[in-house]
Order: C-alpha cells, then structure tokens, then sequence
C-alpha cells in the first residue's frame, strides 16, 4: 500500500473507516453454522428476515456444510416459503494447524432472499 504524504493521509484513513463500517454492516445478516441443531440456525435466519433482512447468508466449512444445507431448506419449506434461494457459493479453504500443516477444507455460502 502506498502511504500518502500530507493532507491526503487523513481521506485515506477516512477511506478505510468507511470501507471497515460497511463491512461490519454487511455481516449482520451472515449466520454461521457449527455444531448446534439445524433448528438453532432456521431460528437465526428466520430472526434475521422478521427483523426486515431481504437476504440473509448462511456459512458452514466441513462438517457442519449438511446442517448448513438442512437449515437453509427448514426456513424455505416450513417457516419462511417466500424465501428463495438466491446464490450457492462452494469453495475450498486452506487451514493451518497447530503443527503447521496444511489441510483443504469445503465451504459453503447459501444466501437466502425474500
């Protein structure tokens, strides 16, 4: 990054605020799954869309990509049947351990929209 000399160090700063603020903004409507029931996550997506969210993304790596994709079907065929889905993103990430191997783990976003 080039570091600016002078009175153009405060926009930039003012820049980056701004582009951290709308990030933040952005994960509002990001649930991720992990170990609890399916059930606990239809229950956040569903808070999300009453709370006047028109898209909510629901994230899951490994393991918990089934629940991810149960819980996603849950909230459009039971409790939210306007919802569709909007996007599947897949992907792999690589993960550090402790020892310092690398290992390949799947991902999922699933973005719901009313």
């Amino acid at each position: 990054m080039i570091t600016p000399i002078g009175p153009l160090t405060n926009l930039e700063t003012n820049r980056e605020v701004e582009y951290m603020t709308a990030k933040e903004e952005s994960e509002e409507n990001v649930i991720y799954v992990g170990n609890k029931p399916p059930m606990s996550y239809v229950l956040a997506v569903v808070t999300q869309f009453n709370s006047g969210s028109s898209e909510v993304i629901i994230k899951a790596r490994g393991r918990a990509i089934s629940r991810a994709v149960d819980a996603a079907e849950i909230t459009r065929n039971r409790f939210a049947s306007d919802a569709k889905v909007k996007e599947i993103r897949i992907g792999t990430e690589a993960i550090t351990n402790e020892e310092g191997r690398t290992s390949n783990v799947s991902s999922i976003e699933i973005v719901l929209a009313k």
